[in-house]
Formats: C-alpha cells, structure tokens, sequence
C-alpha cells in the first residue's frame, strides 16, 4: 500500500441523545472529540415505532389516489 494516503483513523467519544457515550475509533474530527448525535436508535421512529406521519409533497398521494385509487384487487 501506499504510505500517507489513508485518513487518520483515530478514538472520538460518540454521545446519543439521551446522553448516554460511547468511545469508538472514526475518521471524523480529530483525537478526543466528541460527537453529539441529533437522531440515534434511542430517538427515531423508524427504531422506536413511534409516530409516523405520510408526508404528502406536492399533492402526489392525492394525485396517485386519483389515477389509481379505483383499482380493486377483488373480482
């Protein structure tokens, strides 16, 4: 391999949102730093089965309804 092209590998402190840290080793920022998480496993619905809302950007679940919403599997 070639010598000095690789990022500096090194241990950061990762803190979740309920405060809770952990050490792991990361190339981001520098030896020592911390990383505050906005959103982890402890806060996202997608982990939690919290509240999910549908977002409906521009009208295009209304638009999808009304082209294909008559459409029946049953016979």
């Amino acid at each position: 391999m070639k010598n000095e092209i690789h990022p500096d590998y090194h241990t950061i402190t990762v803190e979740m949102t309920d405060g809770t840290t952990y050490q792991t080793r990361s190339t981001w920022g520098s030896e020592g730093d911390t990383l505050k998480l906005e959103i982890d496993s402890t806060s996202h619905p997608a982990w939690t089965g919290g509240n999910q809302k549908l977002m409906d950007a521009g009208g295009r679940l209304a638009k999808f309804n009304k082209r294909f919403g008559k459409i029946s599997l049953k016979k």
